[in-house]
């Protein structure tokens, strides 16, 4: 079995259409395409997170990372070698790739590095401040009109 049906979440909830698109886009990802190259997700904070990738033999110009929208594009596209090798074993692959990864909102691309054959991309949450939660005050008595004062007029000069 396949196939979620979501049809009983859209009765009592809303806006979560695209949540639903992601698990759906999920259970369809190629499994082939997900084993190279390797990676960690991993919880560095209360909001931050390292995305760590093994790409040896790339160097850094050959990588690029794209933060776009609500996803985290990175590709890897090695060089032609110049010289001739004659490899007996060649275990380190260095072919092209593209790893996508859906970001939830608000979650920001803060950086990238490589060190050591590691690419690691920091992430943070960053939640605006008109969506952060906020205490309203209440108040005793009936709710007091709004009250619409008249601009003062011009005076001719």
């Amino acid at each position: 079995m396949n196939a979620l049906d979501f049809s009983p979440l859209f009765r009592s909830t809303i806006g979560f259409d695209r949540l639903m698109r992601l698990a759906d886009a999920a259970m369809r990802v190629d499994t082939t395409a997900l084993s190279y190259p390797p990676y960690n997700i991993e919880k560095t904070g209360d909001d931050t997170y390292r995305l760590t990738m093994a790409v040896a033999g790339f160097a850094k110009d050959e990588l690029e990372v794209v933060a776009q929208e609500n996803a985290l594009i990175i590709t890897g596209k090695a060089k032609a070698d110049e010289e001739q090798r004659h490899y007996l074993h060649r275990g380190i692959a260095r072919r092209a790739f593209e790893r996508r990864f859906h970001l939830a909102d608000h979650i920001k691309v803060t950086g990238a590095s490589l060190d050591n054959g590691l690419l690691h991309v920091e992430l943070a949450r960053e939640v605006p401040e008109q969506l952060k939660p906020r205490t309203i005050e209440i108040v005793a008595g009936a709710p007091q009109p709004a009250r619409i004062e008249a601009a003062p007029e011009k005076q001719a000069a």
